[in-house]
């Protein structure tokens, strides 16, 4: 090949090479400058230098002087020839900058040597407070505070997995327990009414302050509808037994007045007996006459004793009618006693799950993250990032940019009457407000 061909070959593969380097180095410098991101402890970074050599007619590489690096706590990075080097708040363009001037005043160059500083990794933010999943996420640029709260889960909430459905039949079920309560009182308001032999139940003004008055209405017309019918069958038992303890007080009355005309016809044959019998002796009436008498006088007899016996059998059944009345009246008095007993075990159980019910539903409304109808609720957000070496607390909001290092305090704020909304819900739920604050 010629001189000069080979000469011109050179030359153009020397140009090729230096605008490949070129475009390197100026796509390094403007991916450096557009990320534009301070430099902060623990970032990983990478150093090219590159000379431009006349002899040569091409760029050349020191990897000697470049490699990767990690800032340290302290903001420095430690370069063979140049040294230490403080990073403080540069970003990967000025450090480049700063780390080209040192060469050149270490070295002794005409021109500063082309530096880039690309990041391989910058060091993580960390998300911590109210949120699903606190702790560190990769850092990239750009990165807002809205965005790191979706990283960690969004806010924290701690309703169970049901969500709304889940709450509401929470509140279904102290909805019902409060039901069961208001029933339980009415009942035990009625069986304290048929305990005392009242005409009428008198229910507590407000057993349950949070029940419908409607519900009320119609478990208070159940229980009087009850009450009724439950005071109608024992009177209709007791005065059926004291109708037959009248029938048979007045049919004694009938057997003593038979036992009488008993008496008066016995007493009339036995005289008429004693006037035949003489006659008899005499001779004068047959004796035939006097058997009949005889005859008629027993069956006198076996009628009195038959009426007595009913008497006595009268007299045993008034005594049964008495004992059956009685009876009823105690039986009554102890399947109330028991009831109450019974009903009053109840209503102790029920208000020990509607305590219960009541603080799982306050400390489930009570929730970060729990959305209360009509409660106003805020999240705040809070970036601690190092300045100069010390820790600084700073106010963010969903746009404000992060930046690599950052701790994001989420927190969950219930706003100014939030109680009372929340003691709204609970009231509308079947809770009683006094209850739950206790």
């Amino acid at each position: 090949m010629p001189k000069q061909t080979r000469y011109r070959s050179r030359l153009r593969n020397s140009t090729t090479a230096l605008l490949a380097v070129a475009a390197l180095a100026f796509g390094l410098s403007g991916a450096a400058q557009a990320e534009s991101v301070p430099l902060a402890p623990q970032t990983k970074l990478r150093v090219t230098v590159v000379q431009w050599m006349p002899t040569k007619g091409a760029y050349e590489q020191w990897t000697p002087l470049g490699g990767e690096f990690t800032v340290s706590e302290a903001g420095t990075i430690v370069l063979p020839v140049v040294g230490t080097i403080a990073v403080d708040s540069l970003d990967n363009a000025a450090l480049a900058a700063k780390i080209a001037d040192r060469l050149q005043q270490k070295i002794g160059l005409v021109s500063k040597p082309d530096t880039t500083v690309e990041v391989l990794e910058y060091p993580p933010i960390y998300v911590v407070g109210d949120v699903t999943t606190p702790g560190e996420h990769q850092f990239r640029t750009g990165l807002t505070v809205l965005q790191a709260l979706a990283l960690s889960g969004g806010e924290l909430r701690t309703v169970d997995p049901g969500g709304s459905a889940g709450l509401v039949r929470l509140i279904g079920d102290l909805k019902e327990i409060e039901n069961d309560m208001l029933r339980s009182t009415a009942r035990l308001a009625r069986l304290q009414a048929e305990m005392s032999g009242a005409k009428e139940i008198r229910f507590p003004q407000t057993p349950i302050e949070t029940a419908s008055d409607q519900t009320s209405a119609d478990i208070f017309a159940q229980e009087r509808i009850l009450f009724t019918a439950r005071g109608n069958e024992l009177y209709r038992q007791t005065k059926s037994l004291g109708e037959l303890r009248d029938l048979l007080t007045a049919e004694i009355g009938v057997l003593q007045e038979k036992i009488k005309t008993a008496d008066d016809s016995i007493k009339s044959a036995e005289s008429e007996l004693a006037s035949v019998s003489q006659l008899v002796e005499k001779g004068i009436v047959v004796a035939s006459r006097k058997t009949d008498l005889e005859r008629l006088l027993a069956s006198y007899r076996t009628d009195r004793l038959d009426q007595v016996t009913a008497v006595m059998r009268a007299r045993q059944g008034i005594t049964e009618a008495t004992r059956n009345i009685d009876g009823l009246r105690d039986k009554q008095q102890t399947d109330i006693a028991a009831e109450l007993q019974t009903e009053q075990a109840k209503l102790e159980e029920l208000t020990l799950k509607r305590n219960i019910s009541q603080r799982l539903l306050l400390d489930t409304l009570a929730a970060p993250g729990a959305k209360v109808p009509g409660q106003q609720s805020t999240t705040s957000f809070a970036i601690t990032r190092l300045d100069n070496g010390a820790p600084k607390q700073i106010e963010a909001q969903e746009t404000t940019v992060l930046q690599p290092g950052d701790v994001v305090k989420v927190t969950y704020k219930q706003a100014p009457g939030s109680d009372r909304a929340l003691s709204q819900v609970i009231s509308g739920s079947g809770a009683v407000a006094a209850g739950a604050s206790q």
